[in-house]
Order: structure tokens, then C-alpha cells, then sequence
């Protein structure tokens, strides 16, 4: 590199880490000091490696950055900036009401594709990003992710980092800016470059420990990166936090806060600078074709059969693949379970096998979905809990993601608690944006998987494992947001809300009390977010009691949806909970719902007693 050159770069650095400071005073918050010690590593890669048109930021070419670290949000924004796409207007505009750029970055802006914040999200995304280009697009990008050193500790990057050096992402870089301190003071390894070298390098990683100060060595190191074949990179920069200022440069406590002194800071970084650069153009790629639409042809199941939900999921998925090109399937090794099995033997090309590394496997959907693909990601609905945060983040990055949980709530059986799915509808429903489904039958199941592709934001389905009998015809549609009400007289005392394998407890308890002369109404909730609300009201409004039944815990689950249902100030009728309450044991399936309260006898058992004290009223 030519010593003018050299110094260009260095003056960007200088440049970006102004900016960082300035936008911090202006909103008297935010992180210079983390933007600062990455400064040089952005500037590098801004001016020399990444090929990106900023006006065209579908580009099929263009390479992918993902900020890790997001509370360096002030060195993106000041990239953004040299780049000639924020102006200083906007720059100073910083974490204010109706600003684009938030405290952290979000897809707000066209060129961020995720939203990061919260640590330890941007590689496992960036390998979905790079499994999308190597082995769906076949496309040119490369995906940069710059990463704090104390997101190392999270378990999600040594999930992230061993899926892509098993997958072999030789397009995927990942730069640690190891500025040695953390939030509260040092973080675990401090400025030992070799401890992140020997780990990342026994996941099958390339690795080059450099000075990050030193533009010409990362300029070096990253045009190595993209010269390495068959292995992902991981440029390790030893980096100074604060550096340039020596009130703050490597110092304890100045971590999320303004400079002391901004005017001044400035002053000693050289002042403000109006660098433009212009960024490299994206390498020429065909764009991405539509994807060819074919005929859906779902399974169909004839009435009375016994059929496992799962089994319809599995089947409906396949096929809707075999409709749908842009559609990908993704497990976390359980495909025999979730039956996720059928897609990977039709579609072979499309489906991942994310491993028992659940929070990899939602942040891998995450990434597929920001390349315009509709992922369905299935586990155990009880091992989905673990990516929770990974599901709370695709909500605020507008991802559209399928997720599907099997083998929910005690009607698994003899397997015990640690396999049961108890809180997992609580857990979607508190997601915003979300919808949750429940199907109770595979025709449904089938009807819900087609509705879910053309939904927006997160998306859960919850499957059952053993096999329930079909109720409905083939085609009998289904809308997210809908019910079904299954039993309905004028002379029905109670109504009975189900969803999934307790509308057929439901339905059994009604022939029970068929026998005494008790007539109940039942409405399937298969839609548990949103709620059929108006269904649901017409059916409080007839029989004057909702008794909510549903293999989960009590709180968060199917009685709160209904609850919400009369949360608008009109007059709330009596409600009634049954779910899970115990902490369940192995036993087999007929024996743990008799035991929660929620098989035949025991919603029999509760609508005898209302009915009973409606008459001593």
C-alpha cells in the first residue's frame, strides 16, 4: 500500500471516529468509546473491501455487513456518512424521536439488513446470510461481521462458529475488535489475540491476528480473508477502546457515555472531517428470479383417521416446498421427530441441518429470510425456549420467520417434563407482531402450513406427537385469526374454548354430558394470536361461561388469550381456567392429561359443577 494511501485511510479512521463522538454529544448518549476502537477496522473495510452500491441495496452482488456489536451503532452510522448516504443533519439526529438512526441499528434503514444490540446475534445471522449465498444464490457477496471481544463469551457465537467451519463459509469474515474492556471492566481474555485464535482455529477456521491501529496490516489481513478458500475468517484486531483521546483511550468506566469533554475530544482527533468515499461496486450477479410458482397440492386425510399433526406438518411442508421454490427447511436435529424428514428427502438442496444449537438455528432463519427466502425452523416447542432472545430480536428486525414447535405439553407422555412444551404459547404470544396456531387435526394442519408462507413477522405453529383423529374435510379453510366452532345449540349452558389435542377432550366430554341433559357450545381456537375475538364473544354472550382447556400452563397460554378477548371494558363473563398447574412425571399420554385436569372427565367434571352452581344462583 502506497504511504498516501496509508494516511488516506488513517484520516478516515480519525474521520469515523469524530463523527462518533460528535452524534453522542448530540444525544448526550450512546457508545463513542466502543465506535472509536473499531474505527480503523470500518475504515478499511468501507474504503478498500466492501463492494456495495448504497443505491441499490438489493443488489444481488452487493456484500452483506452485519455490526454485531450494534452499540457501536455511532461508527455505522458515521460510515453511512463518509459513504455519502446520511448527511451531518441527519448524523446529529442521533437516538432522537423519529430518527432513523436508533440507538442500535434496525432495518429502518435500507442498507442494515438485522437488527443487532443484543450480543452474541450478528455471526450466527451472518452464517444464515452465508449459507444463503454459497449454497442457494451461488452468488458472489461475501458477509463482514464486526463483533466486540465480550460477545466472544456468548454460547451462540461457539454454535455460530462451529456451523460455519462445518459448513465451510469461506465467504464469511468475522472481525473481533479486541479492545480489551467490557461494560464493567476487563473482558475474560483481555488482549490475548491467541485465545480467540485457538479457539475459532479448533472450529476449522482461518484466523490472522493483526494490530488494529495498523491500517495496512488489516487492510492485508482482510484481503487475505477473502483470498482463503474452504474456510471462514476471522481477522483478530488487538484495538485500543477510546483510542485518540486520551481521557478515555484504554480507560475504565467511560463505557456507554458521551466523551467528558466532546469539543475537546474532537479538537484532538484533528477536528471534523468531510471525507466521501466511494465504495467499491458490488461484483456482477444475475439477479434473483422469481421463484417459479407451482401447483399447491396439500396433503389430504380422510375423516376418522388417526393422524399426528406432526405428520401433517411434515407432509404440508413438502409439498409447499415442492409449490415453492423460495421456501427452506431448517432442524435442529430432530427431523425424524418434527418430521421435517419429508421436506429433506424431496428437497434436499434446501433444507439445513442446524444441529442441536437451537439459538443457530432461529438466527440462521433470520438470515435466510433477510435474502428473500421463507424458512420454517422446527424443533421441540420446549427447546425452542432457548433461542428465545433469537426470536425476540427477529421481531425487531421485521424478519419474517416460520417456527414450529413439536412435541408440546404433557400429552407427550412417558418422556417427562424436560421434553414437554408447557410455556412455549406464552413465550409467542409476548412476541410483538406475532402469530401463534394450534392445530388440532392434520387437514388443518395442512391448511395453516400454506396460510403461514404468506404471513408477515414471526410466525409459530405448535404440533402434537401423538395421533389425533381427523375432523375436518380437506377443504376446509382456515384463516389466521379464525375459529371453529364445532357444537353450538340454543340451549348450550357453557362453552368450552380448545385448541389442539384438547378439542378432541372437549368433544369427548360433550358426549359425556350429552347423557345428563348438559348441553355444551366448543369453539376450536386453533388461532391463538390473533384471537377470534368476535366468535369468542358471541359465544359469552349465549351461554354466560368460557372454560378455557389447554395442555400448557395456565399462565400465558389459551385462557389469557380468550381473557384479552373482553379486556375492552365490555362486560366480562365468567372464566374459567383448565391447564397445566403441576409439575408433570413420566406416565403414559391419557394418564398425564387426566392428572393436569384437562382430559374428558375432568372438563365434564368442571361444567357439572357451574352448571350446578348456575342453578343454586
Amino acid at each position: 500500500m502506497r504511504r498516501e494511501a496509508a494516511r488516506e485511510l488513517a484520516d478516515l479512521g480519525q474521520q469515523l471516529r469524530v463523527d462518533a463522538v460528535r452524534a453522542a454529544a448530540a444525544a448526550d448518549s450512546g457508545h463513542p468509546t466502543s465506535s472509536m476502537s473499531a474505527a480503523d477496522l470500518a475504515a478499511v473495510l468501507l474504503a478498500r473491501h466492501l463492494r456495495y452500491d448504497f443505491d441499490d441495496p438489493d443488489h444481488p452482488g452487493n456484500d452483506r455487513l452485519i455490526l454485531s456489536k450494534g452499540h457501536a451503532s455511532p461508527l455505522l452510522y458515521a460510515m453511512y456518512r463518509a459513504a455519502g448516504v446520511v448527511d451531518d443533519e441527519e448524523l446529529l439526529t442521533f437516538r432522537r424521536r423519529d430518527s432513523r438512526l436508533e440507538g442500535h441499528p434496525t432495518p429502518r434503514l435500507p442498507w442494515v439488513d438485522v437488527a443487532t444490540g443484543s450480543l452474541g446475534h450478528g455471526l450466527p445471522v451472518g452464517v444464515g446470510m452465508a449459507l444463503a449465498g454459497k449454497r442457494l444464490e451461488h452468488a458472489p457477496y461475501r458477509v463482514w461481521v464486526l463483533s466486540g471481544d465480550s460477545e466472544m463469551a456468548e454460547g451462540s457465537v461457539w454454535e455460530a462458529a462451529e456451523h460455519a467451519g462445518y459448513e465451510h463459509l469461506d465467504n464469511l469474515t468475522l472481525i473481533i475488535d479486541v479492545n480489551r474492556l467490557g461494560q464493567r471492566g476487563p473482558t475474560r481474555h483481555g488482549w490475548d489475540l491467541d485465545a480467540y485464535a485457538r479457539r475459532l482455529g479448533a472450529f476449522g477456521w482461518h484466523t490472522i491476528e493483526i494490530d488494529g491501529h495498523d491500517v495496512e496490516a488489516v487492510d492485508a489481513a482482510f484481503a487475505e480473508a477473502s483470498a482463503t478458500r474452504s474456510q471462514p475468517t476471522a481477522v483478530i484486531a488487538r484495538t485500543r477502546k477510546g483510542r485518540g483521546v486520551a481521557q478515555v483511550e484504554d480507560r475504565e468506566g467511560q463505557h456507554g457515555k458521551p466523551l467528558p469533554d466532546a469539543d475537546a475530544a474532537i479538537g484532538e482527533l484533528g477536528g471534523p472531517r468531510f471525507v466521501r468515499v466511494e465504495v467499491c461496486s458490488p461484483p456482477a450477479a444475475p439477479a434473483r428470479r422469481q421463484p417459479a410458482g407451482g401447483h399447491l397440492d396439500l396433503p389430504r386425510f380422510e375423516a376418522g383417521d388417526s393422524v399426528a399433526t406432526r405428520d401433517a406438518y411434515g407432509q404440508a411442508l413438502a409439498a409447499l416446498g415442492s409449490a415453492r421454490e423460495d421456501v427452506v427447511a431448517l432442524d435442529g436435529e430432530v427431523g425424524d421427530s418434527t418430521r421435517t424428514e419429508f421436506f429433506a428427502k424431496a428437497h434436499p438442496e434446501r433444507y439445513f441441518e442446524c444441529y442441536i444449537a437451537e439459538q443457530q438455528l432461529v438466527a440462521a432463519a433470520v438470515g435466510l429470510q433477510a435474502r428473500g427466502y421463507i424458512p420454517f425452523a422446527s424443533s421441540f416447542a420446549a427447546f425452542l425456549t432457548r433461542a428465545h432472545d433469537f426470536v425476540r430480536m427477529a421481531a425487531v428486525s421485521r424478519a419474517g420467520i416460520n417456527l414450529v414447535g413439536s412435541h408440546a405439553g404433557v400429552a407427550i407422555g412417558q418422556d417427562g417434563p424436560s421434553q414437554m412444551g408447557l410455556e412455549d404459547l406464552a413465550m409467542f404470544r409476548a412476541v410483538h407482531g406475532s402469530t401463534v396456531l394450534y392445530p388440532c387435526e392434520a387437514n388443518q394442519t395442512a391448511q395453516l402450513v400454506a396460510a403461514m408462507a404468506e404471513l408477515t413477522g414471526v410466525r409459530y405453529l405448535r404440533t402434537s406427537r401423538g395421533g389425533t383423529p381427523v375432523i375436518y374435510g380437506p377443504g376446509e379453510e382456515f384463516r389466521p385469526g379464525g375459529s371453529k366452532v364445532l357444537r353450538s345449540t340454543d340451549r348450550d349452558r357453557v362453552t368450552v374454548v380448545a385448541a389442539g389435542v384438547t378439542v378432541h377432550e372437549a368433544l369427548r366430554a360433550a358426549e359425556l354430558l350429552d347423557r345428563e341433559g348438559i348441553d355444551i357450545r366448543i369453539i376450536d381456537l386453533y388461532s391463538v394470536k390473533p384471537v377470534d375475538a368476535e366468535t369468542l364473544r358471541e359465544a359469552a354472550e349465549a351461554t354466560g361461561c368460557l372454560v378455557t382447556v389447554e395442555d400448557h400452563r395456565v399462565q400465558g397460554g389459551i385462557g389469557d388469550a380468550v381473557a384479552e378477548a373482553f379486556a375492552d371494558g365490555r362486560p366480562v363473563p365468567r372464566l374459567v381456567r383448565l391447564g397445566v398447574q403441576h409439575m408433570p412425571a413420566s406416565a403414559s399420554p391419557e394418564e398425564q392429561l387426566h392428572l393436569a385436569g384437562i382430559d374428558a372427565e375432568s372438563i365434564a367434571a368442571a361444567v357439572r359443577l357451574l352448571v350446578e352452581r348456575a342453578v343454586v344462583r
